[in-house]
């Protein structure tokens, strides 16, 4: 057996010490060997009958797991956040700490890749959303969770995927990633109390639909099964909400502002649950992005 190995185990084993001091100290140590130490704290875990030793070797799993997932995503808000997917597969990741990229990645390659078969060159804009629309609700079936609305799980990426409800944020990040992957112009717009998405003018070719101030051909609305949308609607729909018009909600927003509006609604979830431990990890988590 390797000589560190051996070192990282004989350390693993002084967790039991009941000394509190010994027990810091060593957990300080074992901290420092990052992810690559869990499989040893498993290891030691499923050979242990002690209940005590064991939930102590499950919250240093838990935190080294925490730490590097906070890690990756300061690194991926630090970097341009290009990748939409992979900010939510790391909010996801603080649920599901062993959850891997590809298993959000790809189901939404062959969503995509059925949407890519019915497309061509010379549909519309508005006919390329039409496309999206069938294979996305219709074919695989994604909807609204209005039963559940206030579930956490409605706002973590991989449960989306799998139950296939969501929340208004969520669906329309998968639709949002979809559009993106097929090299649409498509982009999230941050409205208050929804969540929509901007089909762009990239062409300079207008139609009955633009907003010639914002170059926006049409908006879609994700949660309402891909229904399109022009800005008469969205200041209607504010107007209802007694929400006073502001230039963000018609414009397009940051993939940090989409990733920022998971959290918060995860925040919401706890909060309306009364899970406090969640809240407040979630609100440190918040803390970590940028000011507006």
């Amino acid at each position: 057996m390797d000589k560190n190995i051996k070192q990282l185990q004989a350390l693993i084993t002084l967790l039991e010490d009941p000394n509190e001091d010994i027990f810091k100290m060593v957990s300080s140590s074992i901290l420092e060997h990052g992810p690559a130490v869990i499989p040893e704290l498993e290891k030691a875990w499923e050979n242990s009958a002690d209940q005590v030793y064991q939930e102590r070797l499950e919250n240093l799993i838990q935190k080294i797991q925490k730490d590097y997932t906070m890690k990756d995503l300061k690194i991926w808000i630090k970097s341009d956040s290009e990748d939409l997917l992979e900010g939510a597969w790391l909010i996801a990741r603080f649920q599901f700490p062993d959850l891997g990229y590809h298993e959000v990645n790809e189901p939404l390659e062959r969503i995509k890749n059925d949407v890519w078969l019915e497309l061509n060159e010379n549909l519309t804009a508005l006919e390329k959303i039409k496309v999206i629309n069938h294979i996305f609700f219709e074919i695989h079936g994604f909807s609204k969770n209005t039963s559940n609305f206030y579930n956490p799980q409605n706002s973590y990426i991989n449960q989306v995927i799998e139950k296939k409800r969501g929340n208004p944020i969520s669906i329309a990040i998968l639709y949002l990633i979809i559009a993106q992957k097929l090299g649409l112009p498509v982009f999230g717009v941050n409205l208050p109390k929804n969540f929509i998405l901007a089909y762009r003018d990239d062409h300079g070719l207008m139609d009955l639909f633009s907003d010639q101030r914002e170059n926006i051909l049409f908006y879609i609305n994700p949660y309402n099964k891909g229904t399109i949308l022009g800005r008469k609607e969205i200041e209607y729909f504010l107007q209802q909400q007694q929400l006073k018009p502001q230039r963000s909600y018609f414009l397009p927003c940051t993939n940090l502002e989409i990733i920022k509006r998971i959290v918060y609604n995860l925040i919401n979830s706890y909060e309306r649950l009364g899970y406090q431990d969640k809240v407040i990890q979630f609100t440190k988590i918040l803390q970590i992005f940028p000011e507006e």
